[in-house]
């Protein structure tokens, strides 16, 4: 990211709002562990062990054996380092005979079998792990389809029937709103057999147990959800790269190689999703001595310019012009791209567009068949987070080296001034993997103001419970900073964010409870933008980071002219209109419901607004025009529809000054039953004959 100085940036006064509401419910995990009395183990050290594989080539490309620990030089930064810790594991021999199937459940390291799995809790005591090849299967059942979860299947079969030797530890994981451990590490091959046609028997095509999103058929409950992040991440790949560096947490006290083989149908990137998150990720598995070998279970697809069997006929000029055949390619690199990046990053493949799906597991055997491992503590004490390069040396000049470059240092919080607070918020700004130790979510929206203007409201929301306060007295003595900025196409800054709000509670378990929501706004043209945030709170300096994408369309160029559909469950009153902002109406102003997750005693508020919509002809002057618009909502459980709204009409402009037709629609969301739904909206200009019907997912819950 291009770094600017604070003096370079635009200054926009923003309208701000600050609201503690909704997702009310059940008490948090964490807070379920507690009062159970088992919390999870604590571990401290007072240095940083800093590990890094080292795989030693000749001329001829065969693995060079037998070096000692002196035979190694460390430099950071063009520092020397004292190598502290030194191994060679070969395991290009028959393997360990007896090895975890003969070790005492007392030895795992990730948890009890078919247990939820969280970074407090997935670490029991440490393994022998030397001399073992550590292999996770990690099934991403949330991204796939029912026959790409079979594909998985049959491809972890397969290495288990042809290629697992005892020296093979194996666990099996998977994530469908939370990671779980279905299998604990072992190299008995009938447990990992068993624990895979768990996969195929059940969850096939269940929302909580795995598969697409789909609830059809699983159990309709009150403790599907409680107020954590699972919300907010149910529709973004937040919680499924969050799982990834849970996973890499739990192996950091373990000095060799691990290796985690993630089966998905891709992980796109797109403007919902953090940015952030990916980098932290890949920091914590880089820690940790993990990699990871990404196989898309979609294997060799073709692509068809009419779309897919499965989906409907495209509209327009695209399929004849080749703009559709592009949108699929792009839409299928990018579902790609995360992976790729997650795996070259780590030290791992990313294994795309082909049926030898078995080909992911003869790259992590050859990966990890014979490699030193180096490990150092930093000379350099400054906790900078700043990326710390690494060069490996060894006193031989015929061989070659594979390692990773470096590391990103670690972040404190420190006592210190309050230029050196905002410093330190302005570095995080700045940084390529800023802190997301307090999960931030952001969500923007679009309003025509004029012809090249748009009003773009911005929510940043936090979860409640993950404040650090103990009493009411403190949180109404807790302060939040904010600081953001938004980029054009040319790095340039366009906007920002820049305030510090104070919380009112009047009792503290309302805010574990619901989410702190911070609104302000900013007036863009259209364009591609990039929207970066960082929240500190200020009791403990825990600080969070979002960064995503922003794309302000040019709404000339549509058929019918659709703006931005903002869903919330609740009407602020007393609200002024900031500027020209279209979420107020009547003194009243609509809070977007950034997770879209909703319960059945709360009222679901669409709001809307179409431009310049087709006009009959004058008969007395311009003014006499009139229009006729249709609208209504439709929602769907799977391919079954579950409700819709009736038609609404509306055939005057509600918004002259600005052309449009406004719409606000409220739906009782006791109307649907719990579960995950995808709404359509249809909307119909009878006087131009245009159409659009946009759709978004939401979640009901009791």
């Amino acid at each position: 990211m291009t770094r600017h100085q604070p003096h370079s940036w635009i200054r926009r006064p923003a309208g701000v709002v600050l609201a503690a509401l909704i997702l009310a419910g059940a008490a948090t995990p964490s807070a379920g562990r507690q009062a159970s009395g088992q919390p999870g183990p604590v571990f401290r050290q007072s240095t940083e062990l800093i590990l890094v594989n080292v795989v030693v080539r000749d001329t001829r490309g065969e693995v060079v054996r037998g070096l000692m620990k002196d035979d190694f030089s460390i430099l950071e930064d063009n520092k020397p380092q004292t190598i502290t810790n030194f191994d060679f594991e070969d395991l290009t021999g028959p393997g360990t005979p007896g090895s975890a199937a003969a070790e005492p459940r007392s030895s795992v390291i990730l948890g009890g079998v078919g247990q939820a799995a969280g970074p407090q809790q997935v670490l029991a005591s440490p393994i022998d792990s030397h001399g073992h090849r550590l292999l996770v299967l990690f099934f991403d059942l949330s991204s796939m389809q029912p026959e790409e979860i079979q594909r998985a299947i049959d491809t972890a079969r397969g290495y288990l029937d042809t290629r697992v030797s005892t020296a093979d530890l194996i666990a099996i994981v998977s994530f469908a709103t939370a990671l779980r451990v279905d299998q604990d590490f072992t190299s008995d091959r009938e447990l990992l057999l068993r624990a895979l046609g768990r996969f195929g028997r059940a969850g096939a095509n269940g929302f909580e147990a795995g598969a697409a999103g789909d609830p059809e058929g699983t159990p309709d409950d009150s403790t599907a959800f409680t107020p954590d992040d699972t919300e907010f991440n149910i529709f973004s790949t937040d919680r499924r790269l969050d799982a990834l560096r849970s996973l890499s947490d739990a192996f950091s006290t373990i000095e060799q190689k691990k290796s985690v083989v993630y089966f998905s149908s891709g992980m796109s990137q797109s403007g919902s999703d953090n940015q952030v998150q990916l980098r932290r990720t890949i920091d914590r598995a880089v820690r940790a001595n993990v990699s990871i070998y990404a196989a898309d279970m979609r294997g060799l697809q073709a692509i068809v310019p009419g779309g897919q069997a499965s989906q409907a006929s495209t509209r327009g000029r695209a399929p004849f012009s080749g703009a559709a055949v592009a949108d699929q390619f792009s839409g299928l690199a990018s579902s790609q791209d995360t992976l790729t990046t997650l795996a070259e990053d780590t030290g791992g493949r990313a294994f795309f567009d082909s049926n030898a799906l078995g080909s992911v597991f003869t790259r992590v055997v050859d990966d990890t068949s014979a490699y030193y491992v180096l490990g150092f503590s930093s000379t350099n004490p400054a906790r900078d987070g700043r990326f710390r390069r690494m060069t490996v040396r060894v006193n031989r000049r015929d061989v070659k080296l594979e390692y990773r470059s470096g590391y990103y240092a670690s972040r404190d919080f420190a006592h210190s001034t309050r230029d050196d607070r905002e410093q330190q918020l302005q570095d995080q700004l700045e940084s390529d993997l800023s802190a997301t130790d307090l999960s931030t979510y952001v969500s923007a929206a679009y309003f025509r103001i004029s012809d090249n203007r748009y009003f773009v409201p911005i929510s940043i929301v936090l979860p409640g419970h993950q404040l650090p306060l103990t009493s009411a007295s403190d949180a109404n003595k807790a302060t939040l900073d904010v600081l953001g900025i938004v980029r054009n196409e040319q790095q340039r800054p366009v906007a920002r964010i820049r305030d510090t709000i104070r919380l009112a509670i009047d009792r503290i378990d309302d805010l574990k409870r619901k989410t702190v929501q911070y609104e302000t706004n900013f007036e863009l043209p259209p364009g591609r933008y990039r929207v970066k945030v960082v929240v500190r709170e200020n009791t403990s300096g825990t600080t969070g980071s979002y960064e995503a994408g922003l794309t302000v369309p040019d709404l000339a160029r549509d058929a019918i002219k659709l703006s931005s559909i903002v869903v919330g469950t609740q009407l602020k009153a007393g609200a002024r209109r900031a500027g020209r902002n279209p979420l107020v109406r009547n003194g009243r102003e609509l809070v977007p419901n950034v997770t879209r997750v909703v319960s059945t005693d709360q009222h679901l508020y669409f709001y809307y607004e179409i431009y310049d919509p087709g006009r009959t002809a004058a008969e007395a002057g311009a003014a006499s025009r009139g229009i006729k618009v249709l609208t209504s909502l439709a929602f769907y459980r799977g391919r079954q529809r579950a409700f819709e709204t009736p038609l609404v009409q509306t055939t005057d402009l509600s918004a002259p000054d600005r052309t449009a037709a406004t719409f606000q629609l409220d739906v009782p969301a006791a109307a649907l039953k719990p579960g995950l739904y995808t709404c359509q909206v249809n909307v119909v200009d009878d006087v131009a004959g245009t159409f659009a019907f946009p759709r978004l997912q939401l979640y009901v819950r009791k």
